[in-house]
């Protein structure tokens, strides 16, 4: 009975040392698997067993079409493809190496195309306040977008976080799901003029933040201020030449539960520590339109900002369908900032469809507000220019306030795809009411290699 017993326990490991061999290969899921998270597949389980090691590739493509159906500046309707490839590599250095607590990220970023914004849009003398196709901008090149180390002390209770990286990486994040850009990413970053350098652009940086309990938590951070790194060929400038002062960021982030649904609320302030000019007066407080005498300059520029986020229904009980509330404000220094505030609020439902649980449909609307010393700024240069025809190429178009509107869909084709059409209306582009309000039909692409 003995011997019967060891051998039954032996067939039952050798039995189950298959099944797990089994279930590995049928995990390894094959290039282009709807079923994959990643286009080219698991490589045979070797992807599977780096991450495993601490080692995680990350791949990633988007693209965005935009065309002009209607209005605008120039109606002559034509297409404009923007792109953006991303090639990176995350680290868990507790399995690479046992620093325990520790990791870190390098990712490099490719843009190129055009932007319909530019030209059809908007006037080219004064542009839009927003873009149609929020991947374009910051140069066809290649970025170092993001060079960190980061590491918990305390039972994770402090987190710690330097390199190279951009301020919307940690601060005022928000998704990107939406075509225009109103409604994507950091939109401190949009409207902070000069200050605040979003994704693909990064900084010398770090970042401390501290978990006050499961739900809430504080960070502050400092983050160099060069211009310099905007410019072309400055993709993997990692010196400090060029620098104008340290944009410091301070922000505190709840993440509730309400009726057992996420929710996420921030609320920021920005300072930086660099020169800035008005945007009005001179250096003896008149007007400098009129008197030709050099813009003021102040010692620094400022902002807030607020963010909401909260899931408010499932769907049939699954939470991960329903209907998603979001919010944005963004409020900048009338002295020195063009866009001094800024507000949106989107819906999302995600799982419409029993037979398309994972697409999701959206709708969104944006106010972007300039400020009226901008507005009368123009006002005076064109008088003192003696125009006041807007068709004089001399003329200084008078800008006040610009509305966006966007609703899309969300086809998710496979787990490692997905295409995006979108419908959006602008409301004055560029803040100029002699514009032609827009309406442009866009394509986005969402993929992960």
């Amino acid at each position: 009975m003995k011997k019967k017993h060891v051998n039954a326990r032996l067939i039952c490991q050798v039995s189950a040392a298959a099944a797990l061999v089994l279930a590995g290969n049928a995990m390894a899921a094959e290039a282009f698997s709807s079923d994959s998270k990643w286009m080219t597949g698991d490589w045979g389980g070797e992807r599977t067993k780096l991450i495993e090691q601490g080692i995680d590739i990350k791949a990633d493509y988007v693209g965005e079409m935009g065309a002009n159906l209607h209005g605008g500046y120039n109606d002559d309707k034509t297409g404009r493809y923007s792109d953006q490839f991303g090639l990176g590599v995350a680290l868990d250095l507790q399995k690479l190496w046992g620093w325990d607590n520790t990791q870190a990220k390098i990712q490099l970023t490719n843009r190129n195309g055009q932007n319909i914004s530019n030209d059809r849009v908007g006037d080219p003398r004064a542009g839009t306040l927003s873009s149609s196709q929020e991947v374009y901008g910051r140069g066809h090149m290649v970025r170092l977008t993001q060079l960190w180390i980061q590491h918990q002390f305390f039972d994770n209770k402090l987190d710690v976080k330097a390199g190279y990286f951009g301020e919307g990486e940690d601060f005022n994040t928000f998704p990107c799901d939406f075509q225009n850009l109103a409604f994507c990413g950091s939109q401190v970053g949009n409207w902070a003029t000069n200050i605040w350098y979003n994704w693909p652009v990064s900084q010398a940086a770090i970042r401390v933040k501290y978990n006050i309990n499961d739900e809430l938590y504080a960070q502050i951070g400092a983050y160099n201020q060069n211009p310099s790194q905007l410019e072309h060929g400055n993709g993997f400038k990692l010196s400090g030449s060029g620098t104008k002062g340290t944009v410091l960021p301070v922000e505190l982030v709840w993440s509730p539960k309400v009726n057992s649904l996420p929710g996420e609320y921030r609320v920021g302030y920005y300072k930086s520590t660099a020169d800035a000019n008005d945007v009005r007066e001179d250096v003896n407080g008149f007007d400098a339109a009129t008197t030709g005498n050099a813009y003021k300059t102040h010692s620094s520029k400022h902002g807030y900002w607020f963010v909401a986020q909260q899931q408010l229904t499932s769907h049939n009980g699954d939470a991960t369908r329903g209907l998603n509330i979001a919010a944005n404000a963004t409020f900048h220094d009338k002295d020195t900032n063009f866009i001094d505030n800024y507000q949106s609020v989107m819906f999302v439902y995600k799982g419409p469809f029993d037979a398309r649980p994972k697409d999701d449909v959206g709708i969104g609307a944006a106010r972007i507000h300039v400020n009226d010393d901008v507005k009368k700024n123009a006002e005076l240069l064109n008088a003192s220019n003696g125009v006041s025809d807007y068709d004089n190429p001399v003329f200084s178009p008078i800008r006040e306030t610009e509305y966006n509107y966007e609703i899309n869909y969300g086809f998710h084709v496979t787990n490692w795809l997905t295409v995006r059409p979108n419908l959006q209306y602008i409301t004055h582009p560029g803040g100029v009411d002699a514009v032609d309000n827009a309406l442009v039909a866009g394509l986005k692409i969402q993929s992960t290699f």
